[in-house]
């Protein structure tokens, strides 16, 4: 019986015609699917980004050198520790220079005059009269008027050189004139604060020289929003960025310039300051860094990890995108203790952070994105006579 059954079991096996058809297309396709599914896998392939990029760099303006490839960078201790040696303080922006503190008088504001011992030069406030509304108010030309001096322009001096120009003329009509000059209302000078302020809006520059923390500070501070690292302030036709963080956390006190009248600061958003995450991560996407601070670990974190069932954790890398000196970082954090690396690497804004996919995983999408046209080509093949092999 035993004899039978092996005899039967060495005669081959007849196979339809359009089931070999069907099997031998479908090799066809699975072989040349295989020959390019190192570059058209589902999902990005980091395979030959091991030492540098595949992408090269757009030549300089007058560079006639060929354009290279971007070298990938190992994440390392030894990486880390040349980039903390390396780092140097930002360096100072060009600032506007301070500028006189005292106080020019201009259109708009108002003036309390005093003339002791001659009431009759001076208008009283009376009870429900504040020196405001009883001042002199100074004329769009510039100039006030005042009994026995007349018409005296007063715009772009100081209350000092007003008081010595009414001193001289009174003292033909007055012996011994003792005479004060007051700015009861500053409304001439003002600066605006625009963006990402608590009440953006003017502020009026008064006798004590409004600084950039006073102007933020007059508009109730910044927003949750708002970039302090990153303020522009428009004078004159220029613009000069302004790094007030840098003045809280380093006490750069050059960055708390005074203000003039005219000037426009502007708080950004912090928009600008994000990194993304993308590849085999729970939540990839876009994430702001605080105080434009996020290391690889507090990056990958905020994406809720990766996924351990897909991703390949030797492939991580670091894509920094900038045109004139890209660079491309890689960490292998096959060793959980590699993520100690990732907590010392800190991120710059606009950063990529992509975790690549596990090769298995890669070859299991492949076949899911063959097999239903395999399966198509044998239905196909067994049911319709026009893909049937003629019968001989």
């Amino acid at each position: 019986m035993l004899l039978l059954m092996y005899e039967h079991l060495r005669q081959p096996v007849p196979v339809p015609r359009t089931t070999t058809r069907a099997l031998r297309l479908t090799a066809s396709l699975l072989a040349a699917t295989l020959l390019l599914s190192a570059c058209a896998a589902p999902g990005m392939n980091t395979y030959q980004m091991r030492t540098e990029s595949s992408v090269t760099l757009p030549p300089k303006p007058g560079d006639e050198a060929a354009p290279a490839e971007v070298k990938v960078q190992p994440i390392t201790a030894e990486l880390i520790i040349a980039q903390e040696r390396a780092a140097t303080p930002r360096p100072p922006a060009e600032l506007p220079k301070p500028v006189a503190s005292d106080y020019k008088i201009g259109p708009g504001d108002i003036l309390t005059i005093i003339v002791w011992g001659h009431p009759e030069l001076t208008i009283p406030t009376g009870e429900f009269r504040n020196a405001e509304q009883a001042g002199t108010v100074v004329a769009e030309d510039g100039t006030i008027f005042y009994p026995f001096v007349g018409i005296v322009p007063v715009a772009g001096k100081t209350t000092r050189e007003v008081r010595d120009l009414l001193t001289q003329p009174l003292s033909k009509f007055i012996e011994l004139v003792q005479l004060d000059v007051r700015v009861a209302a500053y409304r001439s000078k003002r600066v605006y604060v625009v963006g990402e302020v608590v009440k953006p809006g003017l502020r009026e520059i008064t006798d004590i020289p409004m600084t950039l923390i006073e102007a933020i500070n007059r508009s109730d501070g910044f927003t949750g929003q708002a970039d302090p690292a990153n303020i522009t302030l428009t004078r004159q036709g220029q613009t000069f960025r302004v790094d007030l963080q840098a003045l809280y956390e380093n006490g750069a006190v050059d960055q708390n310039i005074p203000l003039e009248p005219g000037d426009i600061v502007n708080v950004p958003d912090r928009q600008l300051n994000k990194v993304f995450v993308l590849g085999e991560v729970q939540n990839p996407g876009s994430f702001i860094m605080n105080k434009r601070r996020k290391t690889l670990a507090e990056a990958i974190g905020d994406a809720g990890d990766v996924l351990h069932t897909t991703a390949n954790p030797q492939q991580i890398f670091v894509m920094r995108g900038q045109i004139d000196q890209p660079e491309i970082y890689h960490l292998d954090s096959r060793s959980p203790d590699a993520l100690l690396l990732a907590d010392r690497f800190p991120l710059q804004p606009r950063d990529i952070v992509y975790v690549d996919t596990a090769d298995v995983v890669r070859w299991n999408r492949v076949i899911t994105n063959i097999l239903p046209t395999a399966t198509l080509l044998n239905t196909t093949g067994t049911t319709f006579p026009l893909f049937r092999a003629p019968v001989r």
